[in-house]
């Protein structure tokens, strides 16, 4: 791995896990009551400035940022699909919380895990070895068994799915596993237009472009929600500042582990986060850190280990096309093992 994917990798880790803790300590410890819409409306704002200005310093000779800008506005479509996708993900995951208890929730969220290394199989042709997969499914049961806390209260929650009959517990369920399949078909979808487009736009124009599209949906939740019990705009504080400034470094930092990583890289990044974020929750809030946890924790990290230093030896290929001879051959065999955003080539 080199020096570039793994910076990116942990300093996203980093920031989902100051992201993380600070949300706890302002809403469970401080009790602020600001909108979280509001929030991550403000974090697209910033994440779009921040990204014309990066935009306005890589321009060629004679262009103009408002005309480079303009382009990009024309040319946001797929961009928009993707916010789209994102906004559908936070109905979804309403609906289901608000039919089937957290533990449950937890449980089929950890499947998207494997709808991201499914779509990327399908949509980018990659393959896994079996050792990686396995790694894949130990970390669903690490994250799992490191969630314990959340099934202490799973019983109550039960209760009530089970007096509400089996109606709002099937909605529940089905609206997760739809969000965890959009989530994986998100991640795959975002990579392939970074890295597979043929309009090769840079990952600063591409960041504009989905802060450009998320702003109208999130302005829409705002309005639906009525402004909340503080009003609009209402709650605001310092930390709440704070907050959503991380959440657009959050989406940059995003975009910059898929172009230099992968989507399945960037998950290993964001689950790693849930070690670190409870660790701090644990040592600054007080938070829960049980032997189960701990336990759950070692099964993470031998995960990502396992799936990132996977030893397992490429698969060779011994025959092209007849068409191909010579020089040509060798230059196809090569890319062929080298490239592994290529399609491989097999046997004929």
């Amino acid at each position: 791995m080199n020096s570039t994917k793994l910076a990116v990798l942990l300093i996203l880790c980093l920031q989902n896990s100051i992201f993380t803790v600070l949300r706890r300590y302002s809403q469970g410890i401080l009790n602020e009551q600001y909108s979280k819409y509001e929030v991550l409306l403000f974090g697209e704002v910033v994440k779009m400035g921040f990204s014309a200005w990066m935009i306005s310093g890589s321009l060629q000779v004679g262009e103009s940022v408002g005309g480079r800008l303009t382009y990009l506005t024309q040319k946001c479509a797929k961009m928009a699909v993707l916010a789209g996708i994102y906004g559908c993900m936070n109905i979804l995951s309403f609906v289901a919380l608000r039919n089937i208890g957290a533990g449950t929730f937890t449980i089929f969220a950890q499947c998207k895990i494997l709808t991201t290394a499914s779509f990327s199989k399908v949509m980018l042709n990659k393959t896994y070895s079996w050792a990686q997969w396995r790694a894949l499914l130990q970390l669903m049961v690490g994250v799992l068994l490191f969630s314990a806390s959340i099934f202490e209260g799973e019983a109550s929650e039960r209760g009530k799915e089970a007096s509400g009959g089996w109606g709002p517990a099937m909605l529940g369920t089905a609206a997760v596993l739809v969000e965890v399949t959009l989530s994986g078909f998100a991640s795959i979808y975002f990579e392939k237009v970074i890295k597979l487009d043929p309009e090769q736009l840079g990952i600063w124009e591409r960041n504009y472009q989905l802060a450009l599209g998320s702003i109208p949906i999130y302005v829409l939740f705002i309005l639906h929600g009525g402004g909340g019990e503080v009003g609009y705009g209402g709650g605001w504080s310092g930390v709440a500042i704070v907050l959503a400034c991380l959440g657009a470094a959050g989406g940059l930092l995003v975009a910059l582990s898929i172009k230099h990583g992968d989507s399945i890289l960037k998950t290993l990044a964001t689950t790693g986060s849930i070690l670190l974020s409870s660790l701090l929750d644990h040592y600054l809030l007080f938070g829960p850190l049980t032997f189960v946890m701990v336990m759950g924790g070692i099964n993470v990290v031998l995960a990502i280990c396992n799936y990132t230093f996977d030893a397992t030896p490429k698969q060779e290929v011994s025959s092209v096309h007849s068409n191909v001879s010579g020089t040509k051959k060798e230059e196809v065999l090569s890319k062929a093992v080298t490239d592994d955003e290529k399609v491989a080539l097999t046997k004929v």
